[in-house]
């Protein structure tokens, strides 16, 4: 085991680094108190410094490099904020990464290049009214017509809902009950058919667009298929890079968290000393980091691992391990930096609360922490578990 970064990839930290800190952190308050989007110019300049191509293929404009590459930039951009992270999020472990794997030739090279070059954006659409943990549940469906497909039904809580270009849409591709007949079809934002709801008011996520959308009789080209019926073990089996993200995004909150608290704590003084002299304020800091660490650690083994993997994917346990961990540390870890900072911490001009509010949401989004939970204990009894019965 070797716990060192590679020059290369010290390299490409430094370089995420010094761009997300030089060049976003004004963005990110303009975009959390007005709740936009990364801009098109920007998200254009993403693709030119090589961010949103870190691990796709060369051959379709990316950089090739590997998993643990990926989650190193997009750590260095979440501790700006998770919404100007959320293009790398959705380009390096997302729906990208889906289309990478299962789309066809055709799709791969239409579709990739201009995500890399930071011309389009894709999100993911899972759940329904009536489908979200319980997601073979799902009832929106795509019948084939000719050589097209129409496609019908209802998408809740999609991130990038309204914003994003291309949709990659979970749906049923026939009457198999359960998860035999479901797979995965892009839908195009501008599709006649495709109605978005409101924009919705959640407790953080601000600048990351999420909003419902109703599937009215869309048609697609047949060759919008990314994988059809019976093909939902295989998206969940992509997840597992998902779940790394996810957990990136918490780890980058909770680590810009621990440094804003860390220089607070040397610079604000009581009873004519700097607080860090105090053992409470110490005993807190050291928490703090000991769980950025293990967060850090728990992420980087299961993207390390992965290139050992049949499939080159982490695995199920490794992903959730890192995932929960860092979805409850980040909790923790805000809650403590607002403490030691107090009413600064508690104040908007400062960012703690933000991050407070931002990184509940990670716990919720991609399986819940719960969730996880279960995969978790799957994975070590070898069997999964009917949560039906």
């Amino acid at each position: 085991m070797n716990f060192q970064l590679t020059d290369e990839q010290r390299a490409l930290q430094d370089t995420a680094r010094k761009f997300a800190r030089a060049e976003l952190p004004a963005l990110a308050r303009d975009m959390e108190e007005k709740d936009y989007p990364v801009p098109h110019d920007m998200l254009r300049t993403y693709g030119e410094m090589g961010f949103l191509g870190v691990n796709l293929p060369t051959e379709y404009g990316g950089l090739g490099l590997g998993h643990v590459e990926a989650l190193l930039v997009l750590e260095e951009f979440a501790k700006i904020s998770n919404a100007v992270a959320f293009p790398v999020f959705e380009a390096l472990v997302g729906p990208v990464r889906t289309i990478e794997r299962f789309g066809s030739a055709e799709m791969k090279a239409r579709i990739l290049p201009e995500v890399i070059r930071g011309e389009k954006v894709v999100a993911v659409s899972m759940s329904e009214p009536d489908a979200g943990t319980a997601l073979t549940d799902l009832k929106t469906r795509a019948v084939i017509d000719g050589n097209h497909y129409r496609v019908n039904g209802y998408k809740r809580w999609t991130s990038g809902g309204g914003h994003s270009d291309y949709y990659v849409t979970y749906c049923r591709f026939s009457d198999e009950p359960g998860a035999k007949g479901i797979g995965a079809i892009l839908l195009e934002k501008d599709l006649p058919g495709m109605q978005f709801g409101k924009r919705e008011e959640l407790m953080g996520f601000r600048g990351i667009a999420t909003a419902d959308y109703a599937i009215e009789d869309v048609r697609v080209p047949a060759g919008n298929v990314i994988i059809g019926a019976g093909g939902f073990g295989k998206l969940m089996s992509a997840f597992g890079l998902e779940r790394c993200g996810n957990a990136t995004q918490s780890l980058g909150v909770a680590a810009a968290a621990l440094e804003a608290a860390t220089q607070y704590v040397q610079e604000r003084e009581a009873f004519g000393k700097p607080i860090i002299e105090f053992q409470a304020v110490q005993l807190k800091l050291a928490e703090m980091a000991m769980k950025v660490e293990a967060s850090r650690l728990l992420i980087h083994r299961a993207a390390a691992n992965a290139a050992h993997q049949p499939d080159g994917l982490p695995t199920v346990y490794e992903s959730s391990v890192a995932k929960c961990y860092a979805n409850e540390i980040v909790r923790d870890v805000t809650a403590m930096g607002m403490q030691v900072m107090g009413g600064y911490g508690y104040h908007k001009d400062y960012g703690m609360e933000q991050r407070l509010r931002d990184g509940f949401a990670w716990g919720i989004a991609g399986g819940s922490i719960d969730v996880q939970k279960t995969n978790i204990a799957a994975a070590l009894v070898g069997r999964r578990f009917d949560q039906r019965r």
